[in-house]
This record gives structure tokens, sequence and C-alpha cells, in this order.
């Protein structure tokens, strides 16, 4: 009774998480929807800090949704970041070159790899002095260079074809991703040379047309683009989507799948339900909860892995490793690797959490083996004898005695020992009654009986 009451306010509890945290959805749309329905024409001011990822995919998309329904007059990127994954900043840049409300990006730090690609794809640039944009190599999650041709020519196609669209010099764009491309800066009187990547300066991206202005603060971009007027809007991340982006990181997400495969294994085949199997449940809900929330996981994919779990639920109580079983696991897996925004990624996570749970649980299992659900199954108390407990009384005793048969003995029937009578069967011969027989083997109740020589004594 207590663990239903502790079930259904876990469940209450992530529902009330869904209904006030996801983004469109509780109170956060409704602050959204007021600030959209203003009147006047204000200009958003929307972060790009830190890294990017594909947590960052979700905000931008309600952002530019929002200003668009305000009928803003700028979108200013206030963009600071080392960058991040390629793939995020390829549906970035597609958003902010699609976008219907002109935009601006203002770099007041830095605008590395990922971010100068998205900052390229803004109609303009605006930069604080001291800060840059370039460096746009390819890196592992190492750092260090890749150098994969394929890879390489993809980015700097990318790179090229965003300063194309506005008007920029792609050779520069190009620079910026392949250091084996030489660049003529004639407006910097230098070139940039092969083994270099190619990184600008607000002073240089202004020479060579890469900025349109430089701009000490937030206010000189607003008097730059004449918005001095305008209402200001300050866009920033709902609590959702701040767990989101955090969630949905790599490393983040790997450990939230070995969390949540260990602690259900654990849970299953060792202790009773108790910590592993709240723990496993919570990685696994905040491993959907982060991708729901992202907006990559749908209600589809979170019901497969219910279902996948409904099913391994029923193969425990089905003899043998059938059906239920293999249907099960390839429904966990569909859904915990279509939920993810990088469905390869999330591959990749999902078996190094198995092979991690795998060295997780054996070492559990060394310790806490003789608890768990499935031996509440299985009867493991024995009674030994030299514990003093016996199945039957010993009859060795009656080995070489002789008495006369009762019954006839075909082959098993019943004979008498002085005062006592007992079953006996013989090594398959017939023995009629009244015929003297003689105990041969006694093992537990089976007395084992022979035809006693010259019809011999009884005793």
């Amino acid at each position: 009774m207590v663990r239903d009451r502790c079930g259904a306010r876990v469940i209450l509890v992530w529902i009330v998480l869904f209904a006030l945290l996801t983004p469109g959805a509780g109170p956060f749309a409704a602050a959204a929807e007021q600030r959209g329905n203003a009147a006047g024409e204000p200009v958003y001011v929307v972060p790009i800090h830190r890294t990017i990822e594909t947590g960052l995919l979700q905000f931008l998309k309600r952002a530019f949704k929002e200003a668009e329904y305000a009928n803003a007059r700028h979108i200013i990127l206030d963009m600071n970041t080392p960058g991040g994954r390629i793939d995020a900043a390829e549906d970035i840049g597609e958003l902010v070159r699609a976008s219907k409300v002109p935009t601006i990006a203002f770099i007041h730090g830095k605008a590395s790899s990922a971010g100068s690609y998205i900052a390229l794809n803004a109609g303009r640039i605006a930069m604080e002095p001291g800060s840059t944009i370039g460096a746009a190599a390819v890196v592992d999650l190492s750092g260090k260079e890749i150098e994969n041709p394929k890879i390489i020519s993809h980015w700097t196609g990318l790179m090229k074809a965003a300063a194309e669209n506005r008007k920029r010099n792609p050779d520069i764009a190009a620079g910026m991703v392949d250091k084996n491309i030489v660049v003529e800066l004639p407006a910097l009187g230098r070139t940039k040379g092969r083994g270099e990547i190619l990184t600008l300066t607000a002073d240089e991206a202004l020479k060579v047309g890469y900025a349109e202005a430089i701009t000490p603060s937030l206010n000189d971009v607003i008097a730059f683009i004449g918005a001095q007027d305008a209402r200001i809007v300050h866009f920033t991340p709902s609590p959702a989507e701040k767990m989101a982006r955090f969630l949905t990181d790599p490393v983040v997400m790997t450990l939230l799948l070995i969390i949540g495969v260990a602690g259900l294994a654990i849970e299953l085949f060792i202790p009773g339900f108790g910590v592993p199997g709240v723990l496993g449940l919570l990685g696994f809900g905040l491993y959907f909860f982060g991708q729901y929330a992202a907006g990559f996981a749908g209600v589809e994919d979170i019901a497969l892995f219910i279902l996948g779990a409904a099913l391994l639920a029923v193969e425990i109580f089905v003899p043998g490793f059938g059906l239920f079983g293999i249907a099960g696991i390839v429904c966990l897996a569909c859904g915990i690797v279509l939920a993810a925004y990088d469905t390869q990624q999330a591959f990749i996570s999902l078996g190094i959490a198995l092979l991690v749970a795998v060295v997780i649980v054996a070492v559990a299992a060394k310790y806490f083996g003789r608890r768990g659900l499935w031996n509440r199954f299985i009867l493991r108390d024995e009674q030994k004898t030299e514990d003093g407990y016996v199945s039957v009384p010993s009859r060795s005793a009656l080995i070489g005695r002789t008495g006369r048969a009762l019954t006839p003995l075909r082959p098993s029937g019943t004979a008498q020992f002085g005062d006592e009578r007992v079953d006996v069967v013989t090594q398959g011969e017939y023995i009629s009654p009244g015929t003297a027989v003689t105990v041969i083997q006694a093992e537990g109740a089976r007395i084992v009986v022979r035809k006693a020589e010259n019809n011999g004594e009884v005793r």
C-alpha cells in the first residue's frame, strides 16, 4: 500500500513537471503571449552564450516564433560562444537565415567555430572592440583537429554558402575552416598562409566586410539599427529549456542511460524494490524529459519505451527467453534512440551505458546476489543431513535380516521382519507369499530383497 502511494506521487510529480516546465505550456507560455501581444514593434535580444548544442535549437525556435508573432523590428543575437556541435549549428544557421524578422549578430567576446557560422547567417554583424570571429576548424570532443577531407569539405562549403548569401567574401570563410587554403587579404595588408586557421578581430572584420559596425555595448547596437525608441525584450530560456540543454549534453545523456539501465537491472535481478529501482526510473525519466523538453522526443517515442518495459515485465512470468523478451528489448532500444536529436550519438551512448551497466550489475551481484526479484521465485532453503534433517528414517539396520513375504513380490510387495511389516522390492524376480527373503540393500525408503538361501531362518 505504501509503495502504491509512493508510485502515485512519483507519477504526479512528473505530470506537474511536464505541465509547468515544457515550452509552450503552463505559465511560461502565458508570459510569452503577454509579451507578444504588447503594442509596438519591439526589438528582441536573444542570448547565444556558452557552447552550441542541440538543446539551444528549441529555445531559438521559440524566440524567433515569438518575435515574428510580436511583429518585432529586429532580433539581436547576443553572442559569446566558443562554438560547439556542427549539426546543431547547421539547423540554427538555417533558422537565422530564414527568419522573417531582420537579424543582427552582436559579438561581444568571440564567435568561434560553430558560432561563426551562426553569425555569418545573420543579416548584419556588429562586434565589440576586442572581440573575434573565426577559428572554425572541425575538432573532436578532445579538441583535436579532425583531418577527414569529407568533413572539412562539407563544413567549408557551409561556411562559404553562408558568407555568399550575405554578400561576404567566401574565401575568408573557407580560410576560417581549412588551414590548407591560402587567402589574400589586401584590406589587411597580409595573406593568410597555409597551415593557419583564420581568425578576425573586430577591426579586421570591419575592414574585410565581415562586420558592419564596431559597437562597444548593446545600446550602441540598438542605436546602429535605429531602434532607440523601441521596446527591448530580453528573451531568456525557460526552466525547462535550461534543464533540457543540460540533459541533452552527450556526456550527461550517457550518464543518465547508465543510471537507468544499471538501476533497473540491479532492481530486477538483485535487491528488492528500493533505491536502485528508483534511480533507474529517475535516470530514464530525466533522459526522456530532456529530449521531450528540447523538442526532440515525441509521445510515440516515450510510448515505445513504455511498451518495451511492459513486454519485459511479461517475459518475467513466461518460461524461457522468448518473443516478449526480444520484442521488449527492441522497443526499449528504439524508444531511447529515436527520442534523441542525434540518433547516432544516442546509439553510441546506449552502447556505452550497456557495457558499463554490465560491470556495475556484475559487481552488485557479487555482494548482493542472494537477494532480489528472481530469488522470490526460487526456493533456496536446504535441509541437509549434517544439520539433522532427514527425509526418511534410515533402514540400514535391515540389511542382512531375513523375513517372509506376506504378499506376492512382483517385484514389489510386503514382507515381515519380526513384528514389522515393510514394503520391499526384488531385483526383478517373482517371489511367492510365505517365501523367506533376505534384505540386500536399503536406500532411503527403498528396501531390496532376494530369496533367502535354503529358505533360511527368519530373524
